[in-house]
């Protein structure tokens, strides 16, 4: 499993010329509708957990774990997540981090229990097809956030390994950029995060973004 390590940035009207100066090489462009889904308390996305379907496909961004707290801004300001794209092993995650939650929370209501625990005995078998969407039901799980976006990617190669730059255009008119890096999980993290910094400053005055400033997080605000 891998953990995309990234820092978002403001769009500028020349960010794309920048981009060719400093060596990107466009890889495509592409169109996708998003769907975000969570609890109507929001359990999932407080614990900074993101489930979202995309065109069909199911995926969980995970805080990446780190033993130690950050040391300096960069890492501060940059978000490590391990993606999983199994619709099982999402379905998996959900329900303990459900479970969890709802064993911190109070004893008095034991049905959403009952059915987090019904869903957990059974996510091998019949709630694993990704056109059945019953399991969002029996984990009281909504669409919070929908919105399309329109993509364009860039690889810049260097010496120290590729970095990807996507610059996205939500249909609510939010113009992010992401350098990325993804590096196996144990990976040298350090080294990913020089590599986005170093990229940052080739892009020169580009206006890098807290960490909520992601798309879904602003369609929130």
């Amino acid at each position: 499993m891998t953990v995309e390590v990234e820092r978002k940035f403001v769009c500028d009207a020349e960010i794309m010329e920048k981009l060719q100066d400093i060596g990107a090489k466009c890889i495509g462009q592409r169109q996708f509708r998003d769907q975000y889904f969570d609890s109507p308390d929001f359990i999932l996305t407080l614990k900074d957990f993101w489930l979202r379907c995309r065109e069909g496909l199911w995926e969980l961004k995970c805080p990446a774990v780190s033993g130690a707290a950050p040391d300096n801004d960069t890492e501060s300001l940059c978000t490590q997540y391990r993606e999983i794209t199994s619709l099982p092993l999402i379905q998996s995650e959900v329900s303990r981090i459900i479970r969890e939650h709802t064993a911190e929370g109070s004893e008095s209501n034991s049905s959403p229990r009952e059915q987090i625990d019904k869903v957990a005995e059974n996510e091998d078998t019949e709630i694993c097809s990704a056109d059945d969407t019953k399991w969002l039901n029996v984990l009281n799980l909504v669409c919070f956030a929908e919105f399309k976006t329109e993509r364009c990617s860039y690889m810049l190669e260097r010496e120290a390994g590729a970095v990807r730059v996507d610059l996205d255009q939500a249909d609510f008119g939010y113009c992010v950029g992401e350098i990325e890096v993804l590096v196996p999980e144990g990976g040298d993290m350090s080294a990913a995060l020089q590599r986005i910094t170093g990229i940052a400053a080739e892009l020169g005055e580009v206006n890098l973004l807290p960490l909520h400033f992601a798309k879904t997080s602003v369609t929130l605000v």
